[in-house]
């Protein structure tokens, strides 16, 4: 039995797939895409109304379909001045295909009358991992990150609202302005991968401790 954990991650999102196997590719873990696994593309309809609920689904869904574990993330855009929107809906904002750059607009455009001062907004991510052999079992772990929205894009880096988010402890910096590893160090994603590594690594030492006891 080997000690190596293969894992799919749970979205077609590139953006995400690059950030998560950023975070987590120095674990002894193979993080594979669903696509890569399967030959289709991944997609999942996300009617959860919570974060939370979307991550265990598609979890699941990537767990069941591949018979591997499975990491999926659901993230997003939390404004205050909106009530928390566009929460769940941050991909799909403008409309239910919109792009990166529709999100943005439309967001800019319901901010506009909106002052300086009362621009506050998260991101959250929560992670679930979710085993082909025990569906009811789902690990979750969250992580936020605070800032404001900018009244413009700024930088070319991450994706997604990064080029809006300004985060007032760095400098009043954009997300999109960071470096990889800057914004790795700070993210809602890493700080909820920081969390996910304990889990996977205690199943890594559960695997390891078979190992040794098939051995003996």
């Amino acid at each position: 039995m080997s000690s190596i954990l293969s894992v799919v991650l749970a979205t077609s999102n590139e953006g995400k797939l690059l950030e998560l196997k950023a975070l987590l590719g120095d674990l002894p873990i193979q993080l594979l895409s669903v696509t890569s696994v399967t030959g289709e593309r991944f997609s999942v309809n996300e009617d959860g109304s919570t974060f939370e609920e979307n991550a265990v689904k598609k979890a699941k869904a990537a767990a069941a379909l591949t018979g591997l574990y499975a990491l999926a993330d659901d993230s997003g855009l939390e404004v205050d001045a909106l009530a928390g929107r566009p929460g769940v809906r941050s991909a799909r904002f403008a409309h239910e295909r919109a792009t990166d750059a529709e999100n943005n607009a439309a967001l800019l455009r319901e901010l506009d009358e909106i002052d300086d001062g009362v621009r506050q907004a998260r991101f959250r991510c929560v992670l679930a991992l979710a085993s082909p052999w025990q569906p009811d079992r789902v690990a979750t772990v969250e992580g936020g990150c605070e800032g404001l929205i900018a009244r413009a894009p700024r930088g070319s880096g991450g994706f997604g609202y990064d080029p809006l988010f300004i985060l007032p402890e760095l400098e009043g910096r954009a997300m999109a302005e960071l470096s990889e590893s800057e914004k790795n160090a700070i993210s809602h994603r890493a700080r909820a991968a920081r969390a996910m590594r304990a889990v996977l690594i205690g199943m890594l030492d559960a695997r390891l401790l078979e190992v040794e006891r098939a051995l003996v």
